[in-house]
């Protein structure tokens, strides 16, 4: 990956690392890859944290599906699970094809400057 590349998907992941959506895994694969640059153990770093990104990235249509289920009802509490669905809904009519909090806004930077969408 070139500098410029690099530097764009080290700041996008610093934001992914610091939001308060951001998973577990997905930070522990962030601190692994940010760990491993410039070290032989980069190219396997980026290859993990490239499969955890896109298996965190959360589709417009999954997130309208959660929001608007029982477990998204118990993850959010019922009145925010039902406004996060109608933004979701709201946002899709505009276009989104995903989530828009600030952890899926990080991955889809990354992924898209990855070229991986």
């Amino acid at each position: 990956m070139n500098k410029e590349v690099q530097d764009y998907v080290v700041e996008k992941t610093k934001e992914l690392m610091a939001a308060h959506s951001c998973s577990q895994e997905a930070k522990d694969a962030a601190r692994a890859w940010l760990d491993a640059l410039g070290t032989p153990k980069e190219e396997e770093e980026t290859g993990k944290y490239m499969a955890e990104l896109k298996e965190d990235l959360v589709t417009i249509d999954g997130l309208i599906g959660f929001a608007g289920s029982e477990m998204g009802g118990q993850v959010f509490g019922a009145e925010k699970a039902k406004e996060i669905k109608a933004h979701a809904e709201e946002i899709k009519a505009a276009g989104a094809k995903y989530c828009d909090c600030p952890a899926c806004q990080a991955v889809e930077a990354i992924l898209d400057k990855m070229g991986l969408l």
